[in-house]
């Protein structure tokens, strides 16, 4: 497997882990009340895994 393949799977697994983990503070409120910032936490890690498949679409 390609380094920069290997780093791309890695990037997506730690993007979908940090968008998981502003999505359930958002609804349930784990750690503070702050919405504004789990938005727009949640809405970067989406683009960031976006960007991590269409990198994988392009490695094929």
């Amino acid at each position: 497997m390609q380094t920069e393949k290997v780093l791309t799977i890695i990037a997506l697994a730690v993007a979908g882990l940090l968008t998981l983990l502003f999505v359930l503070d958002l609804i349930v409120g784990i750690f503070n009340r702050n919405i504004v910032v789990d938005i727009l936490f949640a809405i970067a890690g989406a683009f960031v895994i976006w960007q991590g498949v269409e990198t994988l679409r392009e490695f094929r």
